[in-house]
């Protein structure tokens, strides 16, 4: 018990390195890793990652608000839209066929990848003429840029289209059991121009606010098992800290490029459990 209590742990800090790096919290490698490497439930492994994500937006979050990478502003007010998505995916969940929810998220997740993968060379986002809210609300924001040895700048755009797509995100997240910071990355950099760093940092912040209120729901239904979820949580929050001291010495098109190929396969994923049935 030892040995795997310790390969877990070690597990966790490779998925906590991933996770603060990229946004997505480390679900995406904890869940498979604890199932199929480690014999473990599905309920107790999507347990584990849930608590696990709340230590990841923790670790990553000190480092990334010190930088001053994390747009708290824009994090509050696409919470909003993730939140009330969450919920409204939570109530309608029973009544939707899963199969064209996975179609039509694995589309968007492929257009996004696609229209990543078209900036994939670029740093930054270039000029941004921010929309009539995002002036309202002071979402603007900026931070110094280790790699590139300079102060960002930068404006967000598209407001209510990102807050619409975050709408989205939660009731993935509630309709699919899957974490939203696929989705968030993607909307922030892609649709409302924000720097991919930004974009990062910031739904790091985010993911820990979502899967707090889901994570309350496994607590309660005694899924959180002490001896799995111990060291994943400990592996993951080391990894956090690691993971986000990294990414701000690393290139955003390097990040870019370890993004892609996840969004890819996710995308790919999906539609074939749609299409599967």
């Amino acid at each position: 018990m030892l040995t795997t209590t310790i390969e877990i742990f070690i597990m966790a800090i490779g998925a906590g390195i991933v996770g603060s790096i990229l946004g997505l919290g480390g679900g995406i490698i904890i869940v498979p890793a604890l199932t199929i490497l480690f014999g473990v439930s599905m309920r107790t492994a999507v347990a584990a990652s849930t608590v696990s994500i709340i230590a990841t937006s923790t670790g990553a979050a000190v480092a990334f608000l010190r930088d001053r990478l994390t747009n708290t502003r824009v994090a509050m007010w696409l919470e909003m839209g993730t939140a009330t998505g969450a919920l409204s995916g939570a109530l309608i969940a029973g009544y939707l066929h899963q199969r064209f929810l996975y179609i039509l998220f694995g589309l968007l997740l492929g257009y996004s990848g696609y229209n990543m993968f078209r900036t994939r060379k670029a740093e930054l986002p270039g000029e941004v003429v921010p929309d009539r809210l995002s002036k309202k609300l002071n979402l603007a924001g900026s931070y110094y840029d280790r790699m590139l040895g300079q102060r960002v700048e930068y404006q967000v755009t598209r407001t209510i289209p990102g807050l619409i797509i975050m709408y989205f995100s939660g009731a993935a997240a509630g309709l699919l059991g899957i974490g939203a910071g696929m989705f968030k990355v993607p909307a922030m950099d892609q649709v409302m121009r924000m720097p991919f760093k930004a974009s990062t940092a910031t739904s790091n912040f985010m993911i820990g606010v979502t899967a707090a209120s889901g994570a309350v729901v496994y607590f309660a239904r005694g899924d959180v098992k002490p001896l799995i979820a111990g060291p994943v949580v400990l592996g993951v929050l080391l990894g956090a800290v690691l993971g986000a001291r990294l990414m701000v010495r690393m290139k955003t098109s390097t990040i870019r490029k370890l993004f892609i190929p996840l969004i890819v396969y996710t995308a790919i994923e999906m539609i074939y459990r749609g299409v599967r049935g």
